[in-house]
This record gives C-alpha cells, structure tokens and sequence, in this order.
C-alpha cells in the first residue's frame, strides 16, 4: 500500500551448488524469526576459487527485451539491417559495444566509403544503393558531412560525427530499439537454434531474445559463440589518425626532397587530414595483441607527427584526433552455405541467390561483384546471419568485402532476409530467395 513502511534488511546465504540454494537458505533462516516477509531480492553474489579456478556459481539472466530481429553490432552493416528489417515491419533491436554507430567507418576513423562504383562503358556506375546510399545523400545535406558524394564521382569520405548523428537519425526513425554500451558475451541455444545473445554492461549481465539474430560484430562473435564454423585470420592491426592544420603546411620542400610527401587523405573538413596506419600483423582476437597494437600505434602517431613537424613549414600540424577504436581488418570469416573466392569474383561469377552488388575497386580490377546470400547463411546453425566483414569469403575475398561499401550491401541484405524468415516463419536458411531479392529491389538495392 502506498502509506505503508518496509524494512528493508540484508541477508547472507551460501551453497556449494548454485545461488539459487544459497537465496533459499538466507530466506529459510530467516524467516525462522521474521514476520509477514514479502520479497527477497539477490543484490549481490560472490565469485570463488576452488583448486586454483575462479568459478561464478549458477544464475539466472534478466532478459532486458524480447524482439523479432536482434542486430548485434552497430557498424555499417550492422545499422543497415537493423534500418532493413525495421522499414520491412518486424520489431528489431540493434545492440552495440560502444556509444556510437558507424563501427570502423565513424569510431575507427576510416573514412572514405570503398568501393560504391565500377567503371564501365558509359562512365561510373553506383552499385552501392538502397538505404547506404540514402544515408550518403543525406550526409550531403550537412554541411561539411560528406565529399565526393554526386555525379562524376566515387569513393566519398564523410565526417565521422556527421556519419554518427544521421545513422542514430535513421534507427530512431525507422523503431529500432537501441542499446549502447553493451559487449556480446555468449549465444543463448536451444538444440541447434539461436535464441538471444547475452549481453554484459553497466547495469550487469543482461540477455535479449529473438526469433532472428543478425550477427554484424565484424569479428563472428554471436557465431563463434553460437558453435558456426568459422575461419580465423590473421592480418594488420592499425590506429587511424587525423591531422589538423595541414592548409597551413609550407610548400617549400624539405632540402633534398623531390616533392612535398603526402601528409594524408582528404576530408570534409577544410585543413583536416585522415591518416590510414598499416601497423603490424596480429591476432585480432587476442587481448594482449589488441593492448600491444594500442600502444605501438599510438606511439607511431606522435613519432610521425613529430618527423613531419620538423619539416619546413609544418610546424603548425597538429594531432587532431586518434581512433577510439582499432583498426582490426579481419579475424573471423564465416564458413556458410557458399564461399565466394577472388577467383571466382575475377571471372565474373553469378549467383542464384545475389542479394546485392558491390563495385569492384582496384583490388577486383574494376570488375562488380555479387554477393551471394549464401555467404549470411551458416553451413549449419540456425537463426542466425551474419553481415559486413565477417560473412564468408575466402583469404583474398574477404579484404574485399571488408570494405565500407560491401559491407553496406550485405547488412541489407541480412537484416531483409531476417525479416521476410519471421514473416515466412521460416528458418533463415530456408528464406525464398526470389522473394528475398522482390524485397531488396523494393528497398532500393540494386542487382545490375
């Protein structure tokens, strides 16, 4: 009743089981001397060491949301299928690690959308379309958000806050619940089918539970978790920086220099350059590797920076900013249903099942690429896609569909097929594809 008073005390129980039992004790003894108890609530429960182990006892995990698509992973990809699955009418969920969206494209720093376009016999042909291409036009609408962005060109890079406030925009416009700040964890099975992913953050261990989920983590996580074959890489780990003051940079060359080096590429904004860092080669899953890659390369940074500011006339560049997040370029690929491979990409190969083009690039010679729905698909565990970099492909595909404007196409791509599996009350793998791509040329994809 509203007027009346509790007494709130605290109890202690132990077992050697579970913390079930141990709550049970705690109320049983204490109810040995305390009347009319009404609620008991465990606030806190204690990890131990047995024979040199830490072991967290058994608990049960507050289901935070229960939804039709969970997207795990706001990067690009990630955020395209979350906005797919939305405009196709299910309830979706987007859940990501840091405070913003954009992944490697906004927090990473890397910049420039690669590849949108394929050179052809009338000129450039835009294959990234749909809702990526809708987000790039409306970052030309904002003022220094976005260049290089309109006819006769490809390839834009766009400001990294821009990208992160119109990405929000359109989530929250389209329905899609949001949840920052939260690390995947663990899958949540049933047999051989994914039902949820667990979550750790700030307010502790919570799980979200779905009918579909979208593994858009760029490193497998949700599909490592969930037991889907997978392929692990190795590959360069880089910090990308930007630069400020370069407008002001002197022309004179350094003594003995044939020409000015270049400092960076371009951005949207006027005397601010981007700079992409190889750094070295490293497992992108290993902690200590991640920690080390930190270091070194942002003590690369300042070392740079401080050669270039010896040059004449440089002295006024300045570090503007570093990544708040690595740039991994890859460390899972998924085994799927089918495996597309460089060569068969420089042959031209067509797919059944394309669920979207992606321009080709230097790196494919300029050629377009299907992606086939077939590479989302895990060979055998169920409810479950994957999108953006870590969709199967092998080694030399996958720094393909790494890129930015793949990555927007597969995340379409996954989030429709989501979609169209709870409306089918299908598993995903069994989604009709002629269906599939009448949905995706619906939402603007385009197929060539």
């Amino acid at each position: 009743m509203p007027d009346s008073v509790y007494k709130i005390i605290e109890l202690v129980g132990t077992s050697t089981d579970s913390w079930e039992k141990a709550a049970k004790s705690a109320v049983e003894r204490a109810s040995r001397t305390l009347r009319d108890l009404r609620v008991a609530e465990v606030t806190e429960q204690d990890l131990v060491i047995e024979d040199g182990k830490v072991i967290q006892p058994r608990h049960e995990i507050r289901v935070l949301s229960d939804t039709g698509v969970l997207v795990v992973g706001g990067g690009c990809a990630g955020v395209m299928a979350a906005l797919a699955a939305a405009r196709a009418g299910q309830k979706t969920t987007i859940v990501e690690r840091y405070g913003c969206f954009g992944g490697l494209w906004t927090a990473g720093l890397v910049l420039i959308v690669l590849a949108t376009h394929v050179k052809s016999a009338s000129g450039l042909t835009k294959y990234v379309r749909g809702f990526g291409d809708e987000l790039l036009e409306r970052l030309v609408k904002i003022r220094g958000g976005i260049v290089n962005q309109g006819p006769g060109t490809r390839n834009p890079t766009s400001d990294p806050e821009a990208t992160k406030y119109v990405m929000a925009e359109m989530l929250q416009e389209a329905g899609v619940e949001i949840l920052l700040h939260s690390w995947a964890t663990n899958a949540i099975m049933d047999r051989n089918s994914v039902r949820g992913v667990v979550f750790e953050s700030k307010s502790s261990t919570y799980a979200v539970t779905s009918k579909v989920v979208v593994d858009a983590t760029g490193d497998g996580d949700v599909y490592a978790a969930a037991g889907a074959e997978h392929v692990r890489h190795i590959h360069r780990i880089g910090l990308v920086h930007r630069l400020g003051n370069v407008d002001r940079a002197g022309a004179a060359k350094a003594a003995g220099e044939a020409k000015a080096p270049k400092l960076g590429s371009i951005t949207p904004l006027p005397g601010v350059l981007w700079v992409n860092m190889q750094g070295p080669q490293g497992d992108c899953l290993d902690v200590k590797t991640l920690t080390d890659s930190e270091l070194g390369g942002r003590r690369a940074v300042w070392e740079r920076l401080k050669s270039i500011q010896q040059r004449p006339g440089h002295g006024e560049v300045f570090l503007l900013d570093t990544a708040s997040q690595l740039g991994v370029r890859a460390s899972r690929t998924l085994r799927g249903l089918v495996q597309p491979t460089h060569a068969d990409a420089m042959n031209g190969k067509r797919y059944r099942d394309v669920v979207g083009v992606g321009g080709g690039g230097d790196f494919l010679g300029e050629r377009a690429c299907e992606i086939p729905y077939g590479a989302l698909v895990p060979v055998k565990v169920d409810n479950l896609l994957a999108a953006g970099r870590c969709i199967a492909a092998d080694n030399l595909m996958m720094n393909y569909l790494r890129l930015i404007g793949p990555c927007l196409v597969s995340g379409q791509a996954a989030g429709a097929a989501a979609a169209l599996a709870i409306r089918s009350k299908c598993r995903p793998r069994d989604v009709d594809v002629p269906q599939l791509q009448a949905l995706l040329k619906k939402q603007g994809v385009y197929f060539g």
